[in-house]
């Protein structure tokens, strides 16, 4: 069973519980339980999409023309390394930044998809 299962069965499990104690009969609970369900199922799916959308977008960067924050928002460039990159323009192609020995080979790996150079 995925977590969202045992997620959605744990507070099922305790909305049945809270709602067993009040004065309403079984077909008032069960319409409750399924409405709170159908609820917590819709946020969580939009909770998920919303991690997945933040996680997928890659917007690129000029290497030539991005600000420091741009350049820092790439994984594993440090302030120190958007510095160098900036002091370096520009570029003709995005390899240079390992060329120049601003990055390695493994750190270009990481960002190479995510990088432009305009001219």
């Amino acid at each position: 069973m995925s977590r969202h299962g045992v997620v959605c069965g744990i507070v099922c499990l305790c909305l049945g519980l809270f709602l067993a104690c009040t004065n309403q009969n079984p077909d008032q609970i069960r319409q409750k339980t399924a409405e709170e369900t159908a609820a917590l199922k819709r946020d969580t799916k939009a909770v998920a999409q919303g991690l997945k959308d933040g996680l997928s977008s890659k917007r690129a960067v000029d290497l030539n023309k991005a600000p420091k924050d741009d350049l820092t928002s790439l994984p594993g460039i440090t302030t120190q390394k958007a510095d160098r990159i900036i002091a370096e323009r520009p570029y003709a192609n995005a390899h240079q930044l390992v060329t120049r020995r601003i990055l390695s080979e493994e750190e270009y790996s990481q960002v190479q998809d995510r990088l432009v150079v305009g001219r």
